[in-house]
């Protein structure tokens, strides 16, 4: 699972023309705004998946990635990110009420989640609740055989793509 920051737009930031100050080499206004918008940008998707990695705990399969946008001076700054997580059920009913609230956890640390984050917590939620059922279900709180539909890997992606891995891909 990949819990990530919001994209954002290119265009956005490169709607200037990259036209420096011929002699001094300084930025022109729009190239300084454009630096401003960008150093913003880097320093609110660095904390949205920090707050995600935080969250996560032993589930994170990975640091954050990021992706980069050049900004006019020459240095790259993390315009999109995200976080990947085990997402795959434990071995009883009881683990996997854990790990669900710990997925939905990590989906909502973020100050603002994104719309996938938003998915990824409604989907751990109901990871919980089939948790919850077979715990129900049992007489003395243990299932020998947890669920085979609680044994399948949530897979949410903004696009289908196959995977073989028990991993959510959150992108937003």
């Amino acid at each position: 699972m990949n819990i990530s920051a919001p994209s954002f737009p290119a265009a956005a930031l490169s709607a200037a023309s990259p036209a420096r100050t011929q002699a001094s080499g300084e930025l022109s206004p729009e190239e300084a705004e454009q630096l401003r918008a960008l150093k913003t940008r880097d320093r609110e998707v660095r904390q949205h998946e920090q707050a995600h990695q935080a969250a996560a705990g032993g589930l994170a399969t990975s640091g954050a990635n990021y992706s980069f946008q050049r900004g006019p001076d020459g240095v790259n700054y993390a315009v999109g990110g995200e976080v990947s997580l085990d997402v795959s059920p434990g071995r009883t009913p009881e683990e996997t009420l854990r790990r669900a609230r710990q997925i939905s956890a990590a989906a909502l640390a973020p100050a603002e989640p994104s719309g996938q984050d938003l998915a990824v917590a409604a989907r751990a939620a109901q990871m919980a609740r089939r948790a919850e059922a077979d715990l129900a279900a049992s007489t003395d709180g243990s299932i020998a055989r947890p669920d085979i539909a609680a044994r399948t890997p949530l897979l949410i992606y903004a696009e289908p793509r196959p995977t073989k891995s028990s991993l959510i891909d959150v992108r937003a």
